[in-house]
């Protein structure tokens, strides 16, 4: 593990990554829509789950690793698709491609991030993920995946959470339109994207299918039924429909009614160790790290990247042997129990240390 006494602790990114980036893309990162009550019930529904240890067990040795769609991952962890990602990395979405295949997990490609999935797929020979936003009719839509899968994407993820683009009222105040947003194509083919639409790209491509943004058991089902192969529950970061619930609220109904059927994914506010691992114990195999992606590579770009999985790593390693067990398949729901969060809200819930200038 690098020893950078830059970033020693997962605060350490914060201050690092404000200073290198404009308000606006700050607030692009770290805001969510309208009241944002979606965005702080993501993290309200992580802090309202509490661990409940074993002891005395052998945890000398610890195993971390999992397997997505096929591919050994260091640890199951993504790091999330992020449209605009030049707005807080100059270099874009090459980096935390890169980042990802030095440290042994994978990166999902946002369709809308510099500088395009060619480039990206060609930046290292490793596997990678891409997402699609749905900017053109059926024919363009099969157009860019069939890119994607030529260039080896080892899936493809549908955003199917953004028929329409959330009001976000931090950018709206201060009129600041991040970089995808700029001469975006008209936005209605993504809301007339529908089933059928999944249908027609399901018997299309070989290569497995996610649908990003799914929040209930119905749609969970639904896609079962379509033949997708991923169900990521998320809420686009608290950033689109405002007053939903929490992401790691969702998963456990969700994976009792998928029972194994498909790969569970989710994301939402997942900042640290112990988050990750109250992911898996609910019950998901893999989680998105989104905004601690931005923070850690506007910090300090593909090392800051590299770093923060390091930091990751750390705090889960740290997290099973206190729980008492040895890997991720020996969690289930007995470690954990239902709390009260403690009231603090966004970041100061996930770096409380801040306010006190640690």
């Amino acid at each position: 593990m690098a020893e950078d006494q830059e970033f020693r602790v997962m605060h350490d990114f914060v201050a690092a990554a404000r200073a290198n980036v404009t308000d606006g893309a700050w607030d692009y990162l770290m805001g969510g829509s309208e009241t944002e009550t979606t965005f702080n019930r993501n993290r309200e529904a992580l802090d309202s789950v509490a661990l409940c240890p074993r002891v005395l067990r052998d945890v000398s040795e610890i195993d971390m690793r999992t397997k997505l769609f096929g591919h050994e991952l260091r640890l199951p962890v993504v790091l999330a698709p992020i449209g605009s990602l030049e707005d807080l990395i100059p270099e874009g979405a090459v980096v935390p491609t890169q980042a990802a295949a030095e440290f042994g997990n994978m990166h999902m490609l946002s369709s809308v991030a510099k500088p395009g999935l060619e480039k990206v797929a060609g930046c290292v020979d490793y596997p990678k993920l891409f997402q699609l936003y749905v900017r053109g009719d059926a024919t363009w839509v099969d157009e860019v995946i069939a890119r994607a899968v030529d260039n080896g994407f080892a899936a493809i993820c549908l955003t199917v959470d953004r028929a329409y683009y959330g009001r976000r009222d931090r950018n709206l105040s201060k009129s600041f339109r991040p970089t995808a947003r700029v001469g975006a194509a008209e936005e209605v083919f993504q809301a007339r994207f529908n089933w059928s639409d999944v249908e027609r790209i399901r018997s299309n491509i070989d290569v497995p299918l996610i649908l990003k943004g799914i929040a209930t058991t119905d749609d969970a089902l639904m896609a079962l039924d379509y033949g997708v192969d991923g169900i990521y529950i998320s809420n686009h970061g608290g950033r689109q429909l405002d007053h939903g619930k929490g992401s790691v609220e969702l998963l456990p109904r969700i994976v009792d009614a998928v029972k194994g059927r498909a790969t569970i994914m989710v994301d939402g506010s997942i900042m640290r160790g112990t988050d990750v691992v109250k992911a898996i114990a609910l019950g998901a195999d893999a989680v998105g790290v989104g905004r601690l992606q931005g923070l850690s590579g506007a910090a300090g770009g593909h090392a800051g990247i590299v770093r923060m999985l390091e930091i990751l790593e750390v705090e889960i390693h740290n997290c099973l042997g206190l729980l008492g067990v040895t890997s991720f398949s020996e969690l289930s729901r007995d470690y954990i129990e239902p709390a009260s969060p403690l009231g603090r809200r966004g970041i100061d819930s996930v770096f409380p240390l801040l306010s006190e200038g640690y």
